[in-house]
């Protein structure tokens, strides 16, 4: 009893710590700021949509992009991934009864050297981009590239909140976590702690810092200066990276760039992930790349979370008992009152999140279950690594690569 009272004593500091001194990481408070000011001209933004079997996405979301309230010129390139759903079909469809102007480019598919040089998703990005002539040997100019996903619905405004702020603050990128779907019971167990494990990975307001090292991005929403991109040569540094968000913004970051990463409700993604399996999937693929494929990693990612999630009310519970069975009660009493502490903390924390997804706050002392779940997420994510089957997403298993 004495040796779990010391280590529910180190949890409740850590999390205490957590709580006011990690960024804030938990507030939801991290939200585009209204543009006040609108630019003299509004510069020209090219969209790019990689879009791989999203047939059944594209009527939901692709309208909302094409129909987007931006005073300036607004091309949108969709790049059809070697989809063999109709994808490119749907695609041209939706851009006629719009009016809107959109591209939509075959991808090439990924052989000979380009498949041990580009991850999936980026070399559809970087076809994206090659299709609006970045990089090149000229000058790139004024005007942003914005990469999104096919399953995001854009809220009319979105865009131009964007760049207008991105123009008024001077970001290089601008991202924005996506609201995503919480419609069936295992995405409102998994969805809003997964928002909240990134946001604990990369404090929002860190990211936000200009020169600090912490450096992501959200995927389904990143507006990048094209200045930006050509500096880099395109998207040629992050070509192996699974977590292309992440990568992106690190490249940025690398080359002087500032950033801002936040929340919306205004960018929403419609992807519906209706049992486990699926959610298990979406987490499982990119887990242990994030962890570099170490195995140190992986184990201290497992510790720390079993240390942060599970020891507080295993260490609340097992002092209650001690003390309702008259074991010594000082590190029974110790252990109950610091476990409760952390376990408290822990759902405060939480509370935000579920705030944001209109959830019940009576969800947030379950985190703990929720986290021994994503352990074992991570754990099979590494199980598949050495399987062969890492990065496994849309019938296609990319081999691994460092994000």
């Amino acid at each position: 009893m004495l040796g779990l009272s010391i280590a529910c004593v180190l949890a409740a500091v850590a999390w205490a710590y957590l709580f006011a001194g990690h960024g804030g990481f938990w507030r939801t408070t991290e939200r585009l700021p209204p543009v006040t000011r609108e630019p003299a001209g509004w510069p020209d933004v090219v969209a790019v949509v990689p879009a791989r079997n999203e047939a059944e996405m594209l009527p939901v979301t692709l309208p909302t992009l094409l129909g987007q309230d931006y005073p300036g010129a607004l091309n949108v390139i969709l790049v059809d991934d070697c989809s063999s759903d109709g994808t490119a079909e749907v695609a041209a469809q939706l851009a006629r009864a719009s009016g809107r102007l959109l591209r939509v480019i075959p991808g090439a598919p990924q052989s000979g050297d380009r498949a041990g040089a580009w991850a999936g998703k980026v070399w559809a990005m970087a076809q994206g981009l090659g299709a609006a002539g970045i990089p090149s040997a000229e000058p790139a100019g004024s005007g942003y590239v914005l990469f999104t996903d096919a399953d995001i619905a854009w809220g009319a405004g979105a865009l131009r909140g964007l760049v207008g702020a991105a123009e008024g603050d001077d970001r290089d990128l601008l991202s924005q976590m996506a609201l995503l779907r919480v419609a069936t019971r295992w995405e409102r167990v998994v969805v809003p702690a997964f928002v909240y494990f990134f946001a604990q990975l990369y404090p929002f307001r860190r990211v936000n810092v200009p020169g600090s090292r912490t450096a992501a991005a959200a995927g389904g929403c990143m507006l990048v200066r094209r200045e930006a991109l050509h500096r880099s040569g395109g998207l040629a540094p992050i070509s192996g990276a699974l977590i292309d968000d992440v990568a992106l913004g690190r490249m940025i970051k690398r080359q002087g760039g500032r950033c801002w990463l936040g929340l919306s409700t205004q960018v929403v993604s419609v992807r519906p992930y209706p049992r486990l399996a699926h959610l298990w999937q979406m987490v499982a693929r990119s887990a242990y790349t994030q962890l570099s494929y170490s195995p140190p990693l992986l184990l201290a990612t497992v510790i720390g979370l079993l240390f942060l999630y599970v020891l507080p009310p295993a260490g609340a519970v097992a002092g209650l008992v001690g003390l309702a069975a008259g074991a010594a009660t000082g590190p029974a009493a110790l252990a109950a009152g610091t476990g409760l502490a952390g376990w408290a903390l822990m759902a405060l924390t939480y509370l935000p999140m579920l705030r944001l997804y209109r959830l019940s706050p009576l969800r947030a002392p379950g985190l703990p279950l929720i986290a021994l779940l994503y352990a074992a997420m991570t754990v099979d994510s590494a199980r598949r690594h050495y399987a062969g089957r890492g990065g496994e997403w849309k019938g296609r298993t990319n081999s691994s690569r460092l994000p």
